[in-house]
């Protein structure tokens, strides 16, 4: 699959961020709202883009999103959690009691 045309958003709808191609949803990361923070509950990407960035991509995209809107991040999502890991420049993102508890 040609993932030079992936578009990336927020579907509040369905609270989760989604990765397209060619209009379909190849990635998503699930969501819950909360009072000043996002919490990151499950983070999938199909097995036919696996490899090629998408993941990261769309967890790049929807922390940036976050920090727009100047919440917290509460990675429950292992996957979330590992990227904020490799990528320090998110931990700010993470209320600073949970930080620990995610290994932050």
């Amino acid at each position: 699959m040609d993932t030079a045309a992936l578009e990336l958003s927020d579907n509040p709808a369905q609270s989760r961020y989604e990765a397209r191609v060619g209009g379909k949803v190849v990635g998503f990361a699930e969501y819950r709202p909360l009072n000043g923070a996002v919490m990151f509950t499950h983070t999938e990407v199909d097995e036919s883009v696996e490899g090629q960035g998408i993941g990261s991509k769309l967890i790049r995209y929807a922390l940036d999103d976050v920090r727009s809107r100047g919440l917290y991040a509460i990675p429950m999502c292992p996957f979330v959690s590992a990227f904020i890991r490799r990528h320090p420049e998110y931990i700010g993102l993470v209320n600073p009691p949970h930080r620990r508890i995610f290994g932050l």
